[in-house]
């Protein structure tokens, strides 16, 4: 059907206004006030206040730390200019002690670079922009990466006629990534063209605690390889440096260990549920790639069910006992049931088997994690087959004989982690510390009489209110922190647990003390699966994140404008991090505090 001419006039008319409107009505400007928010200035043709092109413009250096988080610990200091570039035109100068360092620290460029493409707004190829010159000096040789690593980083951007030039200055090359990371803070997409970075900037940064962790249960529901990719690129994004893999407990057993694959062969939900000996050697590089170490809990005595099941079969006996075993009520904490056999030789036998993987796939530094909690006493007075060992052999059946035998479980294990590790990596010379969970075991008045301080490290579940923290740090224990009622993300899913919002994550303080390594976030999936996981964990494990590198004294109402930025960051890079607030408090900063 022919087009009138009226239509035409018509169409031309309406495109004319367009541009009309375009034209009196430019794109808002924003301002950064004294109170340090990003706000839409009414009268943007009056005055002198600088004003940016776009909210997270302007964010990239309102307030001292612009829009970066976790916030530095040390000096930082941010330009209100900008420069416009194309992220094709970074180049990278890197100076390492050896090529291990520099391959690492071109890996970590590799890994920025896609990260800062994901801010392009629109086209970010600009032909006559100037190049960012990037020169990255990394002194110390050493890829370890432990609770003694050097995370420390300077970081220097300045801006000439010619280029603009950016330094970073750090010990290590996880230090060097942090700075890159920190970088990526100060870079935005424009609204037009590019990528747009503050013109100048000084930043010296360090944590405050070595180990900054998050705990990702897939034992209870499989989370596929991809989600933990993703897990580890948030963690990454945050500047966490632990990702503690409960990988195994009572429910399923879905990593392979390829001297004993009959756990694996019971103990998973489906062959395809599984984590191969491959699998687990590629996510530990990913991981370290990204700053991170992965530290793998192989839970028991309880804790431990399903996958075990097979001794009898193989004349082993019964490594476990009230497997699956009901009512669950007299034989667990909750369902299925099951507690490895304390007084059978064999499943030590069969420990050690694990301990030899996972000593093979893992760093040489690294150490394990042996659970040791909600050990069920009930479960080990009703098996005949123990108590009759235990009174065979002197015990009675007192709680402090069930304790005896439990600390020996842990003191027979760790003999066996120290041959596994010394014979593999003989150059180590100090035996690793290996980390439990608290437990009656770890109660300040029997403690030392199980569990050495020098050997066992203890990682608190407790209440905030709780005085099992300060009573441990007074007998020299090392600890790492989980606190109860602010970081156990799966609370208020089930039974009478309370829901902690990013704020309460945030606000839980941690005390500064040489033996307090750091804490952990966890996220427990007895209630959660691949569907839900990443909203669950994310961005309320960030807050943890801060509070772990910098521990400030500021309270969330404080920063939440940086959270929120933090958040959209997230999202840009494919996490999918939950909302928190409606996008118009997002957009009316300090409206809706």
């Amino acid at each position: 059907m022919p087009i009138s001419s009226e239509f035409l006039r018509l169409a031309i008319v309406l495109l004319f206004l367009v541009v009309i409107a375009q034209t009196e009505n430019p794109s808002p400007k924003w301002i950064c006030t004294s109170t340090d928010l990003c706000v839409i200035d009414e009268a943007a043709n009056i005055g002198d206040v600088k004003r940016f092109e776009s909210q997270n413009d302007c964010r990239l250096s309102c307030g001292k730390y612009g829009g970066i988080w976790p916030m530095p610990t040390g000096d930082c200091t941010l330009s209100n200019e900008r420069i416009r570039f194309d992220p094709w035109k970074v180049r990278f100068n890197v100076a390492a002690p050896d090529p291990a360092s520099t391959q690492y620290v071109r890996e970590s460029n590799r890994i920025f670079l896609s990260n800062i493409l994901k801010e392009c707004v629109r086209n970010c190829t600009l032909p006559d922009s100037k190049e960012v010159l990037v020169k990255i000096t990394v002194s110390s040789n050493s890829l370890v990466l432990d609770w003694d690593t050097n995370e420390t980083y300077a970081l220097t951007i300045r801006t000439t006629e010619m280029a603009t030039f950016v330094e970073i200055k750090a010990q290590t090359v996880y230090g060097a990534r942090h700075a890159l990371e920190t970088i990526s803070n100060l870079i935005t997409g424009s609204i037009d063209n590019g990528l747009l970075l503050v013109k100048a900037a000084r930043v010296r940064d360090r944590p405050i605690y070595p180990h900054r962790g998050l705990l990702l249960d897939t034992a209870r529901n499989y989370v596929p390889l991809k989600l933990i990719s993703r897990t580890l690129d948030a963690m990454a994004a945050s500047k966490m440096n632990v990702l503690h893999w409960h990988v195994v407990d009572t429910q399923s057993f879905p990593l392979e260990i390829t001297r004993v694959p009959e756990l694996q062969q019971f103990g998973a939900y489906r062959p395809d549920m599984v984590y191969s000996r491959t699998d687990t050697h590629n996510m530990v590089r990913y991981a370290r790639l990204r700053g991170i170490r992965i530290i793998i809990e192989i839970d028991g005595p309880s804790h431990a069910g399903n996958g075990w099941q097979w001794g009898p079969m193989s004349g082993l006996g019964n490594m476990a006992v009230c497997v699956n075993q009901q009512p669950w009520r007299s034989y667990c904490i909750e369902p299925p049931c099951g507690q490895l056999n304390p007084l059978n030789e064999n499943m030590y036998g069969i420990m050690k088997e694990i301990y030899e993987d996972l000593a093979e796939v893992n760093a040489p530094e690294e150490t394990i994690h042996m659970g040791g909690d909600e050990v069920f006493i009930p479960c080990w007075n009703s098996t005949a087959e123990i108590t009759r060992s235990m009174l065979k052999t002197g015990y009675d059946l007192s709680l402090r004989s069930f304790y005896k035998v439990w600390s020996e479980f842990h003191r027979k294990n760790l003999d066996s982690w120290d041959n596994v590790t010394q014979r593999q990596y003989p150059r180590i010379a100090v035996p690793k510390s290996v980390i439990l969970w608290s437990s009656h075991l770890t109660d300040p008045g029997i403690i030392a009489e199980h569990l050495p301080k020098e050997r066992f490290i203890i990682q608190t579940w407790v209440e905030s209110d709780k005085t099992l923290n300060n009573d441990l740090l007074l007998k020299g224990y090392r600890l790492i922190v989980s606190t109860k009622n602010a970081w156990y993300l799966d609370h208020g899913f089930w039974g009478r647990t309370s829901y902690y919002n990013w704020k309460t994550v945030y606000d839980n303080r941690m005390e500064v003390h040489p033996l307090v390594l750091g804490g952990e976030v966890c996220m427990w999936s007895e209630f959660v699966d691949q569907s839900s996981i990443e909203s669950r964990t994310w961005p309320r494990t960030g807050a943890a994140a801060e509070r772990l590198w910098a521990n400030p004294k500021l309270s969330s109402l404080l920063v939440q404008t940086r959270f929120l930025r933090y958040r959209e960051r997230l999202i840009s890079r494919g996490i999918k991090a939950d909302a928190v607030v409606p996008k118009w408090c997002v957009l009316n900063e300090g409206q809706c505090f």
